[in-house]
């Protein structure tokens, strides 16, 4: 059993809160364990200048961590004057992620951004912040819809992300940080409701793995991703 006692294939108690930033036209507060994360949707009618005239919508992502969402404090990066490079990565994941489930022929050059900022950070972030930004923008194409701004729900099918590794040769779903700073090989599969793939990152950190390793992580990635996707759509039904 690992500390919160759950077993190797287990997610964390998982609880996401929709409409938690009453200004945004999408938001809602996600947890993966002790790990949090806001993420909000905003809407914008000047779409990137290449996208201009093309009837095209976008949507993009800005992820950002809280200085003392950290046992130390980290310094801001808006201080230290340029995105590090981490951010920039984990930015890029999340837009990737996102739009590889959204028609944007049908977003009629609005441009979707998803602001992801983790108040807590305990292993995760970047698969939490691709789970509740997909909450968000679904909440922000309905209101979109609902205000007449689009006609047709761009949004194909839902998404989820999680983490998954090996540590001390057993694979282990959902990493905190413990296990994700020690673990052997460590893996993030961003997955859809029909269990297409849309991005595994996978490092060999302190040994290489097999193609029945990977296998064995992407299987349990998916049987967890059904039931995040569940816990999704349950924030619409409510």
């Amino acid at each position: 059993m690992r500390k919160d006692n759950r077993d190797n294939l287990s997610l964390r108690k998982i609880e996401i809160i929709p409409n938690f930033i009453k200004n945004s036209e999408g938001s809602c507060l996600v947890r993966f364990g002790d790990t949090q994360v806001v993420c909000t949707a905003s809407v914008d009618t000047k779409v990137p200048r290449w996208l201009m005239g093309s009837q095209k919508g976008w949507v993009t992502a800005e992820y950002g961590m809280l200085p003392r969402s950290t046992h130390e404090r980290m310094r801001r990066e808006a201080a230290v004057g340029k995105i590090g490079g981490r951010t920039s990565e984990i930015q890029r994941l999340i837009g990737r992620s996102l739009r590889s489930v959204v028609d944007l022929g049908l977003l009629n050059e609005k441009l979707i951004t998803i602001d992801c900022d983790v108040l807590t950070a305990d292993g995760g972030t970047r698969t939490a912040a691709i789970t509740g930004g997909f909450v968000a923008l679904k909440s922000c194409i309905d209101h979109l819809l609902r205000q007449k701004e689009i006609k047709t729900n761009p949004i194909q099918q839902y998404i989820g992300a999680v983490s998954c590794g090996i540590l001390n040769g057993k694979i282990l779903l959902d990493l905190d940080y413990s296990e994700d700073s020690n673990a052997e090989i460590d893996a993030n599969f961003v997955i859809t409701e029909n269990m297409q793939l849309v991005e595994i990152q996978a490092t060999g950190e302190r040994k290489t793995f097999s193609d029945q390793d990977l296998h064995e992580m992407l299987k349990a990635s998916k049987e967890a991703i059904k039931k995040i996707i569940q816990l999704q759509k349950s924030c619409f039904e409510k």
